[in-house]
């Protein structure tokens, strides 16, 4: 498998840049990315390899706001070993042993030290992943060094806490070296953390999952995050299996997509593996991706 292409898609949000940024793809367990909805329904838009997994993106999503350039999302980062990225399905290498990221980052004419602040949705290995790297030495050090990291506190705390069904997914090396730098910052509930970037509490995924509102000059553009992992998730009732709470992840889509219709949101989808921008639509049967 190569990594979803294209590397960067870019659009214009009231007069601000956004870049879309796919830092790798990844294949995952198709039952799994769609819980409760047969095989029958969920291989119909997306067909599984040989051992039943489906390709997905990590897509992190770059603004150039009048601040500096803010960054949401990570990605997995290079910290990982090939036993790992085997079993997850990663191919997710750049230049200079850093990640697709950076060569990203790179093909928008920025490098890691141009961004002034990171928003991880959560701090799941595939969001967070990329807060840090490990340098050619082995040292593990943030991957942004000017930049404030930003995270729900009760995500924090929950990462730091977990327990046997969700240990697999948080790695403290993806952001205890970005709190011990003095670089984290905790926010609780919704926040405008600059001038037109708001945090959404969206739980359900994680209890304190977030997505992030990008609002300029009339247009909003909102980066779902886990609350809506791709566009063939747009169904209500398509949740995933890893969502800790999949009734709670219901109601916040269903708050979500219906502000997202009405207002004619761009949406920003993570781990789809071709579709980065779309809008929602929705009909008899729901909401699905307009043409």
């Amino acid at each position: 498998m190569t990594p979803p292409r294209p590397l960067v898609e870019s659009r214009t949000l009231g007069g601000w840049r956004l870049h879309a940024i796919q830092a790798g793809g990844q294949r995952l367990d198709g039952g799994a990315m769609f819980g409760v909805v047969p095989r029958p329904l969920w291989e119909r838009r997306i067909a599984p390899d040989e051992r039943h997994r489906i390709p997905l993106g990590m897509r992190c999503l770059v603004v150039e706001h009048d601040a500096g350039p803010v960054l949401i999302d990570t990605g997995l980062g290079n910290k990982e070993d090939a036993k790992f990225q085997g079993i997850y399905g990663i191919e997710n290498d750049g230049a200079d042993g850093r990640t697709a990221l950076e060569d990203g980052l790179r093909a928008i004419g920025m490098t890691p030290e141009d961004i002034v602040l990171v928003i991880n949705t959560h701090l799941h290995f595939d969001h967070a992943g990329g807060n840090t790297w490990r340098t050619p030495g082995g040292d593990i050090r943030p991957a942004f060094p000017n930049a404030r990291y930003v995270v729900q506190r009760g995500e924090v705390a929950y990462a730091e806490h977990p327990n046997e069904r969700t240990a697999a997914s948080y790695f403290p090396a993806n952001w205890a070296p970005v709190a011990a730098a003095g670089q984290l910052t905790v926010v609780e509930g919704g926040v405008e953390i600059l001038p037109g970037i708001t945090l959404r509490p969206t739980p359900g995924h994680t209890p304190h999952h977030q997505s992030v509102l990008v609002t300029r000059g009339g247009e909003t553009a909102c980066f779902l995050g886990d609350v809506v992992p791709t566009s063939h998730h747009l169904p209500l009732p398509w949740i995933m299996g890893y969502d800790v709470e999949p009734l709670v992840t219901l109601e916040s889509k269903r708050r979500l997509l219906a502000e997202a219709e009405a207002g004619g949101w761009l949406l920003v989808f993570e781990h789809d593996a071709d579709v980065g921008f779309g809008r929602v639509v929705r009909d008899a049967k729901g909401y699905q991706l307009a043409p």
